[in-house]
């Protein structure tokens, strides 16, 4: 599977820093005040385990707004994986009127991590497909997020769904820690760039690019 995270994610605290040791310091005060992890994410490393930390504010397809423990999206394709992204950022900048975008493109890592699990909910396949388009919807997510509560019940670990954002593109949510081997791998490297009319995606030494527009998503 393929996840799409921000590359300044390297450095975002090093800045504050003077010294290894300032470092190591800072990055354990913020250990202290964020959510626990749950056991079985104990021993990932921090890309893969910190999804599971946070229940934001925001819902997302499987999760009500502020339930933990957390879940990790990812995708099949780096095409999907691109997308989905694509689409967050734009409703980023359609939720903050006046915001000015970046005019500067931001770096996006993107890497891949193996999952084995026999406990997956597959609902490309029937009867879960049928009828099309039942967990598709743009922006309800009641039905998704009631099936999650009761895959979490039954020990489901992993449930693989069609995107809502590409047609033919799939994503898994990782709903157990336990269902990922690490280590991540690397994957590739994206500039995504806000563009007056949406955003433009580009993979480092390659000619791949994909444009994205609000109004191709729906987004008002």
């Amino acid at each position: 599977m393929i996840r799409i995270v921000e590359a300044q994610h390297r450095i975002s605290t090093n800045r504050l820093a003077a010294t290894n040791a300032d470092q190591a310091l800072l990055e354990a005060l913020a250990e202290e005040v964020k959510p626990r992890l749950p056991d079985a994410a104990q021993h990932l490393p921090w890309l893969l385990a910190s999804p599971f930390r946070y229940g934001l504010g925001r819902p997302s397809r499987f999760r009500g707004a502020n339930v933990l423990p957390g879940i990790l999206y990812a995708s099949e394709a780096i095409e999907t994986a691109v997308t989905e992204t694509a689409y967050w950022r734009l409703v980023g900048f359609a939720r903050s009127p006046g915001f000015q975008r970046p005019r500067t493109p931001t770096p996006m890592s993107a890497f891949s991590v193996l999952v084995a699990t026999p406990r997956c909910l597959d609902l490309t396949t029937a009867p879960w497909s049928n009828p099309p388009g039942r967990w598709t919807h743009p922006d309800d997510y009641a039905p998704t997020q009631k099936l999650a509560t009761q895959a979490r019940a039954a020990a489901i670990a992993t449930i693989r769904a069609p995107s809502a954002r590409l047609a033919g593109g799939i994503n898994l949510a990782v709903l157990d820690p336990a269902a990922l081997v690490p280590p991540p791998r690397p994957h590739s490297s994206w500039a995504f760039l806000a563009t007056d009319e949406g955003l433009l995606a580009t993979r480092e030494m390659s000619d791949q690019a994909m444009r994205f527009t609000a109004e191709g998503f729906g987004i008002m």
